[in-house]
């Protein structure tokens, strides 16, 4: 069985995860907890509001966000201690045991509105929010040793085993927004409970099967099933419909047990759902979700640049899901998504300060055009322009604190044979006898020096899936996206991975996209800003055989200057086909760090002339 290497036994010593890392210590722990107060996210765990106080009740999702802020300081605090975090962290987890009812039930919104109420409710979020408390106490104890949370939390999950496995008494049987079946897993790895393992698999053979868990009403439309995954039993899925982060961290749970259980049948539709993510439903910046409607996945090749979803926690948990994917295959094309995500589609939702965050990345943005309105459609919905601190709905930034928290976790596997490496970051580990040390600048240099000493007969080595051109100063067999080595004792390897700027198409399916490319170096995604560039970026070309110059490290890995062409100006509405055009300098920015200076106009899919 091959198990990843956890984030805790990995120090990450340099290079852009470390500023990273740095970052979110620094500024977005405190970020996100200054506006959780100011929201009274961390007032509501008391427990205390009633009918006819000033402020709102509890939001169904409030306990969610708290637990996600928490798990965050867990994984920065088995990096590095931290007593100012890990009080915050101890008050709110004393107000979640003391305000639980006798059975183990905290949910603050039940608890406080509608006591009569609970279990009653599929959309009510109630079991998502389980899921994250549970995920946030086995953090907190693998952290801190500290097991109260942990002991409170596994009273809860017998309590949900009680109601909805043994005694069958709730009004629906599995989770309307999945995070439970993960959480589950990880409860059954941190206190080898088996009943929390077979939980999970329980609400993972009952999803789709059940008529209880949809309602006379949700039928009548049409798409409703698909929304929650519930129009067929899992293992005959072919393909992902609906909510993306649901239908992501449902792939996730089916993940874990496919391991678990070595069921293969459940691993060929976990391959199967990803191959139709990644090849039909997938934006370059490994965002994916394509409409604001419902947040969803749509139909092959939909995939809409100004009004894109791609909202930040979808891409985080495709990550999440692809990582999983490398235990039950060694197919370099999974480590590849994770990558992807990494530098583009999850990264852009956090400002370069990490204080503010986007909930929706969209690969185009013109604000002249955002706020036009239609006397009686109203106003077509496009995202934001600008990152915000907090949100309604605000998920994605302690979701983010605890990715990039915990990005080592990424990096490494093991089976009894092999080690593997996935990804590349300056960084040591010493795991099981198995030493490891990566020394490298990447991504924005491509040579990675490796340090390896143990046990094992190999190492394997991904080469990404954009390099064509790489050199390895030992011998290697090339398999499935990864370099194999043998190992004799102490092993030193340079791995050189050639990046040149790539300019790529899309499909000719993705309509959007017709005529256009965008730009790659190595994992990065590029784009144009008009705080660089200028006006009406759309209307520019760049030549198929450009040639880009790397310029500076404003945002951490080069921009690259280029020669473009635009239109020559004119007041006529419309013209001759026959246009002149002027040459123009280009500036492209990595994509993740657009909207850091202002609004403005940006573009990932150029014209290509």
């Amino acid at each position: 069985m091959i198990k990843n290497i956890p984030f805790s036994s990995i120090t990450i010593n340099d290079g852009f995860w470390k500023q990273k890392q740095k970052m979110v210590r620094e500024n977005t722990v405190y970020a996100v907890y200054d506006r959780f107060q100011d929201t009274g996210r961390f007032a509501a765990l008391e427990c205390k509001w009633k009918e006819g106080d000033p402020d709102t009740a509890p939001h169904i999702y409030w306990d969610s966000d708290v637990a996600k802020w928490i798990e965050g300081v867990a994984y920065l605090t088995a990096l590095e201690k931290c007593e100012e975090l890990e009080k915050i962290a101890d008050e709110a987890i004393e107000n979640i045991i003391k305000n639980s009812d006798e059975h183990g039930y905290f949910n603050s919104h039940y608890l406080v509105t509608e006591q009569d109420k609970r279990f009653t409710n599929r959309m009510c979020h109630e079991l998502y929010c389980a899921g994250h408390l549970i995920e946030a106490a086995v953090a907190y104890y693998d952290a801190t040793g500290k097991d109260a949370f942990l002991k409170a939390m596994c009273r809860f999950a017998d309590y949900i085993e009680q109601v909805f496995k043994v005694e069958n008494s709730a009004a629906f049987t599995t989770p309307g927004h999945p995070e439970l079946e993960l959480a589950l897993v990880r409860l059954y790895h941190a206190t080898g409970e088996k009943r929390y393992l077979e939980l999970s698999k329980y609400f993972i053979d009952e999803h789709g099967t059940n008529d209880k868990d949809i309602t006379p009403e949700q039928k009548l439309q049409k798409d409703f099933p698909s929304y929650n995954q519930d129009e067929m039993p899992l293992r005959e899925r072919v393909e992902v419909k609906g909510h993306c982060v649901r239908a992501l961290y449902l792939l996730c749970g089916m993940a874990d047990l496919a391991l678990e259980y070595e069921d293969k049948e459940l691993a060929a539709a976990c391959e199967r759902c990803f191959d139709n993510i990644v090849y039909k439903r997938m934006y370059i910046t490994g965002g994916v979700g394509s409409t604001h409607a419902g947040e969803t996945f749509t139909v092959d090749y939909h995939l809409p640049n100004r009004t894109a979803y791609a909202e930040t926690c979808a891409a985080i948990s495709l990550a999440m899901f692809a990582g999983r994917m490398q235990c039950l295959r060694t197919d370099g094309r999974f480590g590849d998504i994770v990558e992807r995500v990494l530098y583009n589609g999850m990264l852009s939702g956090i400002s370069m300060d990490g204080r503010s965050f986007f909930y929706e990345n969209p690969l185009e943005i013109d604000p002249d055009f955002n706020d036009v309105t239609n006397p009686y459609w109203g106003k077509e919905h496009y995202p934001i322009t600008q990152r915000k601190e907090v949100f309604d709905c605000s998920c994605c930034p302690p979701n983010l604190l605890r990715f990039i928290s915990s990005v080592a976790g990424y990096l490494y596997s093991c089976d009894e044979d092999t080690v593997y490496i996935h990804q590349f970051m300056d960084s040591e580990t010493d795991y099981q006898g198995m030493r490891i040390t990566q020394k490298t600048k990447y991504p924005s240099e491509g040579e990675i020096q490796i340090h390896l000493y143990g046990d094992k007969k190999y190492v394997a080595i991904r080469i990404p899936g954009w390099c064509k051109d790489f050199s390895l100063d030992q011998p290697y067999e090339l398999k499935d996206g990864y370099a194999y080595i043998s190992l004799h004792g102490e092993t030193q390897i340079t791995l050189n991975l050639q990046m040149p700027v790539t300019m790529l198409a899309a499909n000719r399916r993705v309509h959007d996209n017709a005529g256009r490319i965008a730009v790659m170096r190595g994992p990065v995604v590029y784009c144009l800003e008009g705080v660089d560039n200028g006006e009406d970026l759309r209307s520019i070309h760049i030549p198929e055989d450009a040639e880009f110059v790397l310029t500076d490290n404003e945002f951490m890995v080069p921009s690259l200057q280029t020669k473009g062409y635009r239109p020559a100006g004119s007041e006529q509405l419309y013209l001759p086909a026959k246009q002149c055009y002027e040459e123009i300098s280009l500036r492209l920015i990595p994509y993740y760090a657009f909207a850091n200076r202002g609004a403005s106009e940006m573009l990932v899919w150029i014209l290509q002339k």
